[in-house]
């Protein structure tokens, strides 16, 4: 196997819009002893694939005689929840100083996704040779962390006996915060709302990350100052006094500043303080993250709902949007795989339930809104992507299309288990129902009321429209600039739907469209789990 330097990537991997970033350390055992009269000196190699190929991203340093080595240098790589990361991760034993890859002796290699390492925070699997057969007895661990400062501060202040700035009036009293660069310049963090016509104000709790307070240092030092608010923008100034977090946060207790006048205090002996700034209370806590959650072991459950109605036309018609193709495809098949493929890396076990709806089931010809397309009730379960697009290989020829295209049993079943996980005490599972569909919903009331009862569980739902219908409907479901109600008039707690149109995606490259459905999902998960003040499994506290 050739291995060769590749030209850094002139794009950054992956989307502008990035979750975050992940560090990932490596470390290996047993691995092949390729030198003579030593050891071997290993180092690791981190490759993605972009654009079908393997591009290198970095190396670790070589551990020297060493065939179980743990590498100090971490791997940093942007991760995309709604993309699939091809990693791949190989070792060689450095024979010399030459930067190409082919002149040391190849060691082994392991590929996977960033989110099948994400999802198990931790992997160790074996290493095989260019030929797929094992390295001997080696074996890698690769570790993920989020790299991410996610604490907040919430401050509560208020001011007493402040300096009565205003003619005719007392003053109108404000705060801001700065922290200093390491160029010595103080930089705004953050200005409270005016308290107009007082000395002793009360500003509103607020909440500000502390890498943007203080750069995460709760020892370094911040600045608080306090002006009058004038209406020409010339706001006359009171006093300040500097102090860090740690002394805002001493003992949970209520903490008095002296806000000082620096050119009062210069003139006048007799002066003390230009009135008194207390912090009455402050909190860190930590603003959990979608990976924070993936990370502390939640599991996206997925299930998929197929429309089998009659205007889909019948499978054995080319013109059929369930004819499988000679490339052995369709549009509900290629929903399928975009969604799952991404979805299945956060599951453990990988087992998915497959329902249908709008069919006639044999043998009594009943139709049927919530059956298993592998027509076993007490289990509805496919492993893996795999197994849902055999199951609905195999259901196409033993059914008959018929209606309406009824939506809310469906969403209705799926509800019923995120329900009962509303039972959690910390974010271990969240539900995502996607529903392939092409035409009309006929059940539009039942409907929203699911949607909107689903709405206060761990649950998303996606729906991706196939063919050329008018979904119009599925847009409304889709609430982006609004809540979605219910026929009673009960509003949804948060937007829970994303509707995609697949032929807005035919001729896009196969990946745009698990961007476009997915895209939402993160903010969602994380939403809801803070919604029901629901940590990460094992979080560590702030």
């Amino acid at each position: 196997m050739a291995y060769t330097i590749s030209p850094a990537p002139s794009v950054p991997v992956g989307t502008p819009n990035c979750v975050c970033k992940v560090e990932l350390s490596v470390c290996g055992q047993n691995l092949l002893d390729r030198d003579v009269t030593s050891k071997s000196d290993p180092f690791c190699v981190l490759f993605v694939e972009i654009n079908e190929k393997w591009t290198e991203i970095d190396r670790t340093e070589t551990a020297v005689n060493n065939l179980n080595p743990a590498f100090s240098k971490k791997f940093i790589i942007d991760y995309h929840f709604e993309e699939v990361q091809k990693l791949k991760f190989a070792l060689f034993d450095q024979d010399k100083s030459s930067m190409q890859l082919y002149e040391h002796d190849f060691l082994g290699e392991f590929s996977c996704t960033l989110g099948s390492i994400v999802s198990s925070k931790k992997v160790t699997r074996a290493l095989v040779l260019g030929n797929g057969k094992p390295a001997g007895k080696g074996i890698i661990t690769i570790a993920a962390q989020e790299l991410l400062d996610n604490r907040v501060i919430t401050l509560s202040m208020a001011g007493r006996k402040l300096d009565k700035k205003d003619l005719f009036g007392k003053s109108d009293p404000f705060l801001e915060f700065y922290k200093q660069g390491d160029d010595g310049k103080w930089m705004l963090v953050h200005r409270t709302e005016v308290i107009k016509y007082t000395l002793d104000p009360v500003w509103k709790p607020f909440t500000v990350p502390l890498i943007s307070l203080c750069d995460g240092d709760t020892e370094k030092q911040i600045k608080i100052v306090c002006y009058d608010y004038d209406n020409d923008g010339g706001h006359d100034f009171i006093g300040e006094f500097q102090t860090s977090v740690d002394t805002m946060c001493k003992d949970g207790s209520v903490v008095e500043f002296e806000c000082i006048n620096p050119k009062k205090q210069r003139k006048k002996r007799s002066y003390k303080n230009s009135g008194i700034i207390i912090v009455k209370s402050c909190k860190i806590t930590r603003d959990y993250s979608f990976l924070d959650y993936i990370l502390g072991g939640c599991q996206l459950m997925f299930t998929v709902g197929i429309d089998f109605t009659a205007s889909n036309g019948n499978p054995r018609d080319p013109t059929s949007l369930h004819y499988i193709n000679p490339m052995g495809t369709n549009e509900y098949l290629s929903a399928i795989w975009a969604v799952g493929q991404i979805i299945q890396d956060y599951d453990t076990d990988k087992m998915f339930p497959a329902l249908g709806f709008g069919a006639q089931l044999p043998p009594d010809w009943k139709v049927s809104h919530e059956f298993a397309i592998n027509f076993n009730p007490t289990n509805p379960f496919c492993l893996g992507v795999e197994g849902i697009i055999q199951a609905y290989s195999s259901c196409l020829p033993h059914i008959r299309f018929y209606g309406p295209t009824n939506f809310s049993p469906i969403i209705n079943h799926v509800a019923r288990f995120a329900a009962q996980a509303t039972q959690q005490e910390s974010a271990s599972q969240y539900f995502i129902l996607l529903i392939i569909t092409d035409g009309v919903i006929s059940d539009m009331d039942e409907t929203r009321h699911a949607v909107v009862q689903a709405s206060r569980l761990p649950m998303s739902i996606i729906i991706i429209g196939v063919g050329n219908a008018d979904f119009a409907a599925m847009e409304f479901l889709d609430a982006d600039n609004r809540m979605l109600r219910s026929y009673t008039g009960e509003e949804a707690v948060r937007d829970i739907v994303q509707f995609v149109p697949f032929r807005e995606f035919r001729s896009a490259p196969k990946e745009t469209l698990a961007k476009a459905v997915l895209a939402e999902l993160p903010q969602q998960v994380v939403q809801f789990f803070k919604h029901q003040n629901l940590p990460p499994h094992n979080s560590e506290p702030a």
